[in-house]
């Protein structure tokens, strides 16, 4: 995984009932490769759900050296806290509900939104600004 030349998955795709953990994976491996470029791995995004599973970035990201995605679904379920999925799902909603956090925060994801498309402004969360950055549909939300 080059993150340099391709975007890693959405924060919208899912693995295991789980949104983001795709994108989690794909940065973890461009991590193990040094190809991160400008991306993040073990972000505030990656380390929520990091916090609410219990498992280590460090952990995750050696797990995924001999994984594919199906084994690291059957890896993380070995290894997570339990939870119900109604509890997922409410983790779901709420990271894909996730907007800037501070001051700074918010003049980034404005610049950035004003930059891409400075006419959606239905766009405020992070998961949508980061799909539309990396060129994947945002519907329009009235």
């Amino acid at each position: 995984m080059d993150l340099r030349t391709q975007f890693p998955r959405s924060p919208k795709d899912k693995l295991d009932g789980y949104v983001h953990v795709p994108r989690i994976i794909d940065k973890a491996r461009a991590h193990i490769a040094g190809t991160l470029g400008e991306y993040i791995y073990n972000c505030p995004m990656d380390q929520s759900w990091f916090q609410l599973t219990g498992i280590t970035a460090e952990a995750f990201a050696d797990a995924v050296k001999t994984r594919d995605d199906r084994q690291m679904a059957e890896w993380i379920r070995q290894r997570a806290k339990p939870h119900s999925m109604d509890e997922i799902e409410d983790w779901n909603r709420t990271l894909l509900a996730r907007t800037p956090s501070s001051p700074e925060s918010q003049q980034r994801f404005l610049a950035t939104r004003q930059k891409l498309a400075p006419n959606r402004s239905d766009i405020t969360t992070w998961p949508d600004l980061i799909d539309l950055e990396e060129g994947r549909p945002v519907p329009t939300r009235g």
